[in-house]
């Protein structure tokens, strides 16, 4: 069996989308069936397979995508040039990374898609006015014209549910992301400047989703009143989005510049070291479609506290410190972290839904049935064809 990943998306440093593509190559690497995975990534994605700590592999190739960083490149390589890649290689399945223009027509083996969630339908503002609207019009083209949609959580194939058609929704199978232990992190400290100061921990773009001006307000809050030291750190770790700006002028507004960490473009080991020496890690999401870092915390044995949404609860249930979002969410966000704080660390969590073993078995499931559908298919197609060119025979 041989499998393409397509990864190319708009990110130059290690996010959610580039992190399930690697962790998809580990689990597809660990099953004899699969003779070959060929990993597609943009041409400023050369480092990330290596930062996210891929080990190299015979029957792993990668291929740089001939595209320039704009989402009009992106979009017309996915549609044009990916089906012609996968035809000159020869592939038995294409999965998508991430919702892209699907040309079903140019296909001739069976696409899969991983949806991760519904943002573009959930919450607009991520995107901004017009660009949402293009994202939904893609994530609809994209998930009509797929044979498969792997759902990263059984919330996300329940929004997905609510927001399409019958049909879509009938093509849905939720299959986690992989998220297990990672028992080796960096030496050295990625934090500059960093002298051993205790520090909160929140893993997350600049969206709006992420709702981060909430947790600086509230970490404001708890500096101000003395209820943590004057020296404990907030680091907030991800890419920049549409949010930055606001955020970083919320941040100076309080005067917390020496205070609050932003960092972006860690290793796999530097990520680890966060969740290993922090001391809580604290997600304040509106909503999410999976809840990579409550996950991983746990994973790493952390104290934390999250919002009280669907895919918190799905990944973390009993395990963590719910705050349900709403009125005077701030004090009851900030009361939790003291809350935590007083409780001893966990043990390393068991969440073996997670692992690549068992999400392997089902993506190699779900490979083989729409593989043998599709040769099913075209060998009805071949015997219809023959059948015509028989009965259109003349007598001599």
């Amino acid at each position: 069996m041989k499998i393409l990943i397509a990864a190319a998306s708009y990110a130059s440093n290690m996010s959610g989308i580039q992190r399930h593509a690697c962790n998809l190559v580990r689990c597809l690497l660990q099953q004899q069936d699969v003779s070959l995975v060929h990993l597609v990534i943009a041409p400023w994605q050369r480092k990330l397979v290596q930062a996210a700590g891929v080990k190299p592999d015979a029957r792993l190739s990668s291929h740089v995508a001939e595209m320039v960083p704009s989402s009009l490149s992106r979009n017309f390589w996915h549609y044009r040039r990916l089906p012609e890649l996968a035809a000159r290689l020869k592939v038995d399945l294409v999965h998508l990374t991430y919702p892209v223009p699907v040309n079903a027509a140019a296909f001739s083996c069976p696409t899969v898609v991983t949806l991760h969630d519904m943002y573009p339908y959930e919450i607009s503002k991520n995107f901004g006015f017009p660009k949402f609207i293009f994202n939904r019009l893609i994530l609809k083209q994209c998930l009509r014209n797929v044979d498969s949609i792997a759902c990263v959580s059984d919330i996300t194939r329940l929004r997905l549910e609510q927001y399409s058609s019958a049909a879509v929704w009938r093509k849905a199978v939720r299959i986690y992301n992989c998220v297990e232990a990672q028992p080796v992190y960096a030496a050295q400290s990625p934090l500059p400047n960093w002298q051993g100061e205790p520090f909160l921990l929140c893993v997350a773009q600049h969206r709006r989703n992420k709702n981060l001006p909430l947790l600086i307000r509230s970490f404001d809050r708890l500096l101000h009143s003395g209820q943590i030291g004057s020296n404990m750190r907030l680091v907030i770790l991800g890419i920049t989005a549409q949010d930055t700006r606001n955020i970083y002028r919320l941040v100076s507004a309080l005067s917390l510049g020496e205070s609050i960490c932003f960092l972006e473009g860690l290793s796999e080991a530097e990520l680890q070291w966060c969740y290993t020496h922090c001391e809580a890690v604290v997600v304040p999401s509106l909503t999410e479609g999976f809840g990579l870092p409550v996950a991983e915390g746990l994973l790493a044995g952390c104290r934390i506290v999250c919002s009280d949404i669907p895919a918190h609860r799905e990944v973390g249930d009993g395990q963590c410190r719910f705050v349900a979002l709403g009125q005077d969410t701030e004090i009851r966000l900030a009361e939790a972290i003291v809350e935590v704080l007083g409780n001893p660390k966990r043990k390393p969590a068991a969440l073996p839904q997670f692992s690549s073993p068992i999400l392997a078995k089902q993506y190699i499931s779900l490979y083989r049935k729409l593989i043998t559908s599709a040769v099913h298919v075209e060998n009805v197609r071949t015997s219809a064809s023959i059948t015509v060119v028989t009965s259109e025979r003349q007598p001599l």
